[in-house]
Formats: C-alpha cells, sequence, structure tokens
C-alpha cells in the first residue's frame, strides 16, 4: 500500500475558480450581509432591519427572487437586483434508491460537481453534505478519497446543499408556519460526511452551520449537526468553541500502523494525539458525547483484539461507536467484514458499556452509502484499474 499519500491540505494547489459576478448573499453571515447592504446604498440605521427581512425570506421562506419580497419597496427590491443574486447549486441528477435515499449530483461554480445524499427514517431525515469538491485526505477505503481535491466549496455552497434539499422535499414553510419545530421538518439532522474533510475548509463550514443553526431561518439544534472530520487535531478545539455542533471521528484502526494505512493524517496526528483531543471535545462543546465512527473491513481491522484495544483507548470520553460494514464500490481494495464478525466486534463493545449499532447500508444501489461518493463525471472517466491505483493498490 502506497505510503506517500498526502495527509495535509496544500492550499496554493487548490485553484479557485469562482468566477466574478454579482455578490450572492446565500451563504453570507449576518454580520458580512449587514456591510453588503451598506455598501450598495443601505442608509446604516436601516441595515440591521434590513437584514432580518432579508434573513427570513431567504432562510425561513425560501425566495430566490428579490420581487417575492413584498415587505420591502420596489425600489429597494430593484436596488436589491441590480447589485445581488439568490443562487444555489443547480441539480444536475436525482436518483431515488430502493429504500427511499435520494442523491443529488449538484453543479457548483466552475462547472465543478458534489454529490449530496438525503436518508429518511421514521424519526428524522438526514442530509449528507459536502464541504470540498474531492478530498485530500486519499483514505484507502474510501470512494469520495480516489478523487483529486479541486477546491473547497464556499459557506453559500455548503448551506445551498441544504436549500436544495428542502425544495426537493418540498419543505418550506407555508404562510402563517413558524420555523423550527412549528414547521414541516422532513429534514431533520445534517452530517458533515459527504465529499470532503470539513476541518480543511473550517471557517466556510463554521459559517454555513451558524446559518443553518439561526433561529430565524433554518432553525436546526446544534445537537441536530454532526461534523465528522479524519483527525485534523488542531481544528478540534475550534469546532468545540465556534460551532458547538456534534463530533463525529472516522476512527477506523485501533493501531498507528493499521490507522496510518487507512487514514493517512494519522501519520500527522496519531492515535494518542487525536484521543487527547477529544477528550476535552464534550466539556467545551456541552456536547453529550463523540460518536467513533468504524469502517468493518475483513481481516484488517475487525478482530476481537481490535474491539478490545479501542474499548481501552476511548476510556472517559462519553461515545459511541457506530460500527459501518464496508460499502463496496468498483475497484475497491477491501471487504466487508462477514456479518458474524461485525456482530461479535459489536457485542464486545457493548458489554463494556458503549453503545455499538451496526449502520444499516443504506442507498448502495445508486451508490449513495458513506464512502461511496464521488461526481458522476470523475467515477465515469476512470477505470477500475485507474481507481484501484489511486487508493495506492494498482
Amino acid at each position: 500500500m502506497a505510503t506517500d499519500a498526502p495527509i495535509t491540505q496544500d492550499v496554493l494547489t487548490i485553484p479557485r475558480k469562482i468566477p466574478e459576478g454579482p455578490v450572492n448573499l446565500v451563504g453570507l453571515t449576518r454580520p458580512q450581509l449587514k456591510d453588503a447592504l451598506i455598501a450598495v446604498g443601505t442608509p446604516e440605521k436601516q441595515a440591521k432591519m434590513r437584514v432580518n427581512q432579508l434573513w427570513q425570506w431567504i432562510y425561513h421562506w425560501g425566495a430566490r427572487d428579490f420581487a417575492e419580497m413584498t415587505n420591502l419597496s420596489k425600489d429597494y427590491r430593484a436596488l436589491l437586483a441590480d447589485n445581488f443574486v439568490l443562487a444555489i447549486p443547480q441539480v444536475v441528477t436525482r436518483e431515488v434508491s430502493e429504500d427511499g435515499t435520494r442523491k443529488y449530483l449538484v453543479r457548483i461554480a466552475g462547472g465543478h460537481e458534489v454529490e449530496v445524499v438525503y436518508i429518511p427514517e421514521t424519526d428524522r431525515g438526514t442530509l449528507c453534505v459536502s464541504s470540498q469538491v474531492g478530498c485530500t485526505l486519499t483514505c484507502s477505503f474510501c470512494h469520495t478519497g480516489t478523487q483529486k481535491l479541486v477546491r473547497n466549496l464556499t459557506a453559500g455552497e455548503i448551506v445551498g446543499q441544504i436549500m436544495v434539499a428542502r425544495d426537493d422535499l418540498n419543505e418550506w414553510p407555508a404562510p402563517g408556519q413558524g420555523t423550527g419545530d412549528s414547521g414541516p421538518r422532513r429534514l431533520s439532522n445534517i452530517v458533515l460526511m459527504g465529499m470532503g474533510e470539513p476541518l480543511y475548509n473550517f471557517e466556510n463550514v463554521r459559517d454555513a452551520m451558524k446559518i443553518a443553526m439561526d433561529p430565524e431561518g433554518i432553525s436546526l439544534s446544534r445537537r441536530r449537526i454532526t461534523l465528522s472530520t479524519s483527525g485534523v487535531v488542531p481544528e478540534i478545539a475550534r469546532t468545540a468553541t465556534e460551532i458547538g455542533c456534534m463530533l463525529a471521528i472516522s476512527f477506523h484502526g485501533t493501531t498507528d500502523e493499521i490507522r496510518s494505512k487507512l487514514v493517512p493524517i494519522n501519520k500527522r496526528w496519531p492515535i494518542a494525539d487525536l484521543v487527547e483531543a477529544l477528550r476535552e471535545y464534550p466539556k467545551v462543546s456541552n456536547s453529550e458525547r463523540i460518536t467513533f465512527e468504524y469502517v468493518m473491513l475483513k481481516d484488517v481491522n475487525d478482530s476481537d483484539e481490535d474491539a478490545r484495544r479501542l474499548i481501552k483507548l476511548i476510556e472517559g470520553i462519553p461515545a459511541k461507536i457506530n460500527l459501518i460494514p464496508f460499502n463496496e464500490w468498483p475497484g475497491a481494495p477491501y471487504e466487508r467484514s462477514d456479518w458474524s464478525r461485525i456482530k461479535a466486534f459489536a457485542d464486545i463493545i457493548y458489554n463494556a458499556g458503549y453503545a455499538s449499532p451496526i449502520r444499516k447500508p443504506r442507498g448502495e444501489d445508486i451508490m449513495a452509502a458513506c464512502g461511496q461518493l464521488k461526481s458522476a463525471t470523475e467515477r465515469e472517466r476512470k477505470s477500475r484499474k485507474e481507481i484501484a491505483a489511486e487508493a495506492g493498490l494498482g
């Protein structure tokens, strides 16, 4: 297996191909929106009120046309239309799995594409959101990691994925409906587990999640947002203080030797450093517990000894362990652990006092399951041999 895969983001290699033009108001924080309005002539004394009005139109009602904003004067609507746009990613394809999972391929500025997945369940609806085009981490079991990093998504492109899904689910409130639980809520949870490493795009992810949590708009509780990281240790403390959402760790290995092969970032921040950073997270963020994501790979990380090492590593951390049967993809270098092995692993963890749910694969028939996301254009462009080579096993 290749050992020279990139483990940290080199931002100088990421081309910025976002075309210039009118400012997109989607994705601006409240202070940024206020500054933008003042810059085009909004009187400073009116700016806060205008921000509140626009915020409600964009994020509560889902408006995409300034002409719809009937509590603003015609002249002010014209001013807005002359200077700004309300743009979200364009849906290229929409696929629906036999189990109801929906996968959207969306196009963003510069013609790049990312995938977004909506997973319906009996008591919730979870949207899996992407934070980058491609990924820099090259985790060897992950299909997304075989697509090279192109660029970070903007805050508008991240929150725009939520808006795309709400459009498709027909979830924007009707007149008279309030925000939050008093309105429709088919999309109740967000997981930053799509394409990319969220903590390598921290500021844009933070701003997008702040918008999603704002009670005057999309209004999702921070406890309904989970950010999944492969272990960018320096940004974990910032996540606690500046976002405060739930945290999931893409863990997958109980020794540095195995984890470094599966998750190359472990070479930069090994298990001991990662676990030390995680111990403080629940206290600072007031989160109930950390979720450890653990993909089950046959004869790689699924032994009883691995289960016992995992328990020892996380001792003292409020946690649950999500066991993920490996979702295969073309050219994948691994196999899914046998069901009996997964069950035995789960029993050891459960008997040690930790929740150990086995995640039911969702959307496998449309390549929408964990570790399978990759833009269709990239998937079609590469042969099985090329994909295996990019995973470091060619």
